[in-house]
């Protein structure tokens, strides 16, 4: 793969819990496809974090999108109709046994980065959540 390699997809999502499956296998085919087996498992779970909050918590259409930057760096969001900021995340230690709200405090703990901006992308208000992950990211390792 060419070092400064970009690409961009896009995966236009319904309203249905079942997307959370469709959007990881997704995500899983196309970072193989681009030789980055070695961010999939925690690629995948994030965005099936992302994805499960955008179809959990909005009545609208939602979608995945995966890039890969000039620096190397793969870019997951989850695009959903609700343009309200996401609850704040808590660390994982911090969410102990409550059943739900560990999802952004998953994506907190493994990502480089995170974070959320309000788009209009598909002509409806809404917001992106999204996370950064790097080759260091997949080996357990965060930045310095």
């Amino acid at each position: 793969m060419p070092e400064n390699e970009t690409w961009d997809y896009t995966l236009c999502i319904p309203n249905d819990p079942r997307a959370v499956t469709v959007s990881r296998r997704t995500l899983r085919l196309i970072l193989t496809l681009h030789g980055l087996i070695g961010l999939t498992d925690t690629a995948e779970l994030l965005a099936a974090e992302l994805v499960s909050n955008a179809v959990r918590h909005t009545k609208g259409p939602a979608a995945l999108r995966v890039r890969r930057t000039p620096e190397g760096v793969v870019w997951i969001g989850a695009w959903d109709t609700d343009p309200e900021s996401p609850p704040l995340a808590r660390p994982l230690a911090e969410a102990g046994e409550v059943e739900g709200g560990r999802g952004l405090g998953l994506v907190m703990a493994c990502a480089d980065y995170w974070g959320w901006r309000p788009s209009d992308r598909f002509g409806d208000p809404g917001k992106y959540v999204w996370c950064e992950l790097s080759f260091r990211a997949s080996s357990g390792l965060k930045p310095v």
